[in-house]
């Protein structure tokens, strides 16, 4: 999907003799982290590169330390951590030439596994090095959120109150819990803790073939809960991709799927047919209002609005703006990635 050629060829143009300089950025709080493992990728880039560790201590630290990178001409940022420390990297990166790498160390890794890395952090790395080595560095396209970047999507509404009682129960409880704790609570947000009568928000959307935004009050839809993507699957659950627009990819414009009920009986349909297990895609849908190739969206809200960007909680706001990046970020891709088909 991704047409454009390798920008490197066996070593970066700007170190034409020399091997790449890599910054390794760690989040030693994520659930697939251990010593052991942070010290085998450590060893493995260091053997043909030049390397540079630094661990993340706090949220947005990744983003500064990225920043970093760029302004000292680093080659490439590998991220061994979850989405959130990936999307903190990625938007230090964005409008600079140095590259990203995902290395999977979170619960679900959903960016990674998009892009067809292994789930194990040792042999994902060996699978960038390959990649590194034959130039498969692709400048992709972002979405945008109230000026933040996110790399696959953002959720608004229900999935993001979710997130919020899963980050409220702890690191611990999420490193060894995982996915049956986001199952717990989303059972408990939809019970107790999310208003399933009255519509959230209203989205309204600008397509590529559209010079403006048509009328919110004609052209809008209200909703309890949206997704942004910018690449799909939207999750994981297990092994099993959650598939909300196959159409969603690195090199097109952005998709926004609503959804105007959140009741059981409507739910479940949608929920089986985004697993692949039966029915036509999430899209055909009649509780489903979905838009593609959208460069510009706004999710304005009836009451504040939980939001979540590549399954980190972001607080709330009253409004949302969406806009698509073409072309903003260089990314390690690992041969033979589904991206590249």
């Amino acid at each position: 999907m991704l047409g454009a050629e390798p920008r490197y060829r066996t070593r970066h143009p700007r170190y034409p003799q020399e091997a790449m300089k890599i910054l390794l950025i760690v989040n030693p709080s994520a659930s697939s982290v251990t010593a052991r493992t942070r010290i085998v990728i450590q060893k493995a880039l260091s053997a043909d590169h030049r390397l540079e560790v630094a661990a993340t201590s706090r949220r947005g630290h990744a983003t500064r330390l990225a920043q970093g990178a760029a302004n000292d001409n680093i080659d490439v940022v590998v991220v061994l951590g979850g989405d959130g420390t990936l999307n903190e990297a990625a938007n230090g990166l964005a409008g600079t030439q140095t590259a990203l790498a995902a290395v999977p160390g979170g619960s679900t890794n959903v960016f990674a596994r998009t892009l067809g890395l292994p789930d194990d952090p040792v042999e994902a790395t060996g699978a960038l090095l390959d990649a590194m080595e034959a130039g498969s560095v692709r400048r992709v396209g972002l979405g945008s959120v109230n000026d933040r970047y996110f790399l696959f999507h953002t959720g608004v509404g229900f999935d993001a109150a979710v997130v919020e009682r899963v980050e409220r129960r702890g690191g611990l409880l999420k490193r060894f819990a995982g996915h049956p704790l986001f199952v717990v609570a989303a059972a408990e947000t939809w019970l107790w803790h999310y208003d399933r009568r009255r519509p959230a928000f209203r989205v309204s959307s600008r397509r590529t073939d559209e010079e403006a935004f048509g009328d919110p009050e004609t052209t809008g839809v209200d909703g309890l809960f949206t997704v942004c993507l910018n690449t799909d699957p939207y999750t994981y659950l297990g092994t099993r991709r959650l598939s909300l627009d196959p159409a969603a990819t690195l090199d097109s414009p952005l998709s926004m799927v609503t959804f105007r009920s959140l009741t059981l009986a409507r739910i479940i349909p949608v929920l089986v047919r985004a697993l692949g297990l039966a029915g036509p895609p999430v899209a055909a849908s009649p509780v489903v209002d979905h838009r593609g190739d959208v460069v510009e969206a706004v999710v304005s809200g009836y009451r504040p609005l939980p939001y979540q960007v590549d399954g980190d909680h972001l607080g709330e706001a009253d409004e949302l703006r969406f806009r698509h990046e073409p072309a903003v970020l260089d990314l390690v891709v690992p041969l033979g990635s589904p991206v590249l088909e």
